[in-house]
């Protein structure tokens, strides 16, 4: 049985494993000429070259002098813009969600904070290809499952480890807030007394858990460096104290209202990740300075009353609120390929009144700060990581092609699985006649 185990192992992660070579590290400067360059920071600068050298941005101006040493890429009237974020994923840690072999985002146990998202991302997935193809080249994958499932990674979209293409860990630690709807049926199987108790309980469970690492801090001041140490406690310590943020999953105005008042009161760091009734909290989430980390606006309305465009619509009335925010896609395991579509997510919010330049902050500087690294990607300014991609269009028109990114200043593999099959069966469809050059 061990052995059929191992082959059918073996055999699967050759199946579902990527043949792209990631990229060796940069070996010489690259001078980018005359593209249209979204900077984010500071406004769209057309005509500029960008310069990169050992995976920093050295140098944006007009005309930089060309020395033999460089590689030079012309990109007259084609757009560059900084590396695209997705806040919330499980790309790299699902390949296919019907297989269970497949699945690695998900432990064992109701509180697992010293999970860490990083070590189970899986660098061959076939998905982080076709995700760097649409401009996406950072992704913040985030363990499922459970109260508190553990603590997400900043992931580089290339890499020959997990090691190798971890940016940033931890970036936080996720609690699954409490569902706090109450089923007022008479025949409902749990009395409406218990499912209160049950709610109740779930958050009591939370204060008694920060509770116990606290007094754990207190317990390890003057012990010994050999003595015995709690990893779930250890993995709490620097959110408890306030230092790194608790990211809380949840979209009802009631899991939201709970959730903040509850960091208030353990006086906690906290991002609403999810937040569909984000935009009916707007006053206590500017006043409390949450952001908010919009899990997709291709979405169906959440009630039956509800607007048509009340997902298209959210990031417009978090920005015009004043509230923080970022856009990425589906988080859950089920949606893991579909980050691709990051910046259509973007543009349909841009559709639906959220400004052009704050569409593009959402998914790019907007989620890095968000995620602790706006410092290091996010735009494109002198002294930042030289993660950008070249495009032939705007990048938040579907039309728009990504025609070469680099990741840290490395010349990223372009191929893809789709792209393979498309020349496939192209050359199909030309043998049987069906189409002409």
């Amino acid at each position: 049985m061990k052995r059929i185990l191992c082959l059918y192992l073996i055999l699967t992660s050759w199946i579902w494993a990527s043949d792209q070579i990631p990229a060796a590290p940069q070996s010489q400067p690259i001078l980018i000429k005359g593209g249209i360059l979204h900077t984010v920071s500071h406004g769209v600068m057309d005509g500029y070259d960008l310069l990169f050298e050992k995976g920093k941005i050295t140098r944006i101006d007009k005309n930089i002098p060309t020395t033999n040493e460089m590689e030079i890429i012309s990109a007259s009237g084609k757009h560059l813009y900084p590396g695209l974020i997705a806040g919330i994923s499980a790309l790299g840690l699902v390949e296919i969600s019907a297989v269970r072999a497949t699945i690695d985002y998900d432990e064992v146990g109701d509180m697992t904070p010293e999970v860490r998202a990083n070590v189970s991302y899986n660098p061959d997935s076939e998905s982080i290809p076709v995700t760097r193809s649409n401009g996406v080249l950072f992704v913040n994958v985030v363990p499922r499952g459970g109260l508190i499932p553990g603590q997400s990674s900043l992931m580089m979209m290339d890499g020959w480890t997990w090691e190798d293409a971890t940016l940033h860990h931890p970036t936080a630690m996720h609690i699954n807030w409490p569902d706090m709807s109450i089923d007022l049926n008479p025949k409902a199987k749990v009395k409406v007394s218990e499912q209160e108790a049950q709610r109740r309980q779930r958050v009591k469970d939370l204060d008694d858990l920060l509770d116990q690492v606290r007094r754990y801090e207190m317990s390890q001041k003057g012990t010994s460096k050999d003595a015995a140490h709690d990893l779930r406690m250890e993995a709490l310590i620097p959110y408890v104290n306030g230092e790194k943020p608790f990211f809380i999953h949840a979209w009802e105005s009631r899991q939201i209202e709970a959730a903040v008042r509850w960091s208030k009161k353990q006086q906690l760091k906290i991002v609403i990740v999810g937040g569909g009734d984000a935009g009916e909290l707007t006053g206590l989430l500017k006043e409390s300075q949450i952001p908010v980390i919009i899990e997709g606006t291709l979405r169906l309305p959440r009630r039956r009353n509800s607007n048509y465009s009340e997902s298209y619509s959210l990031p417009a009335r978090l920005y015009e609120a004043g509230v923080d925010f970022c856009i990425s896609t589906d988080g859950s395991g089920f949606a893991a390929a579909q980050v691709r579509d990051l910046p259509n997510h973007a543009a349909m919010a841009a559709a639906f009144g959220l400004p052009l330049e704050v569409a593009l902050r959402s998914i790019t500087l907007s989620a890095a700060e968000i995620l602790g690294v706006g410092d290091r990607i996010g735009s494109l300014d002198v002294g930042k990581e030289a993660s950008l991609f070249i495009s032939s269009e705007d990048i938040l028109e579907i039309t728009s092609i990504v025609e070469q990114a680099f990741i840290h200043g490395t010349k990223t593999d372009m191929s893809d699985r789709h792209k393979n099959l498309y020349k496939k069966y192209q050359e199909k469809y030309k043998q049987l006649e069906n189409i002409k050059d």
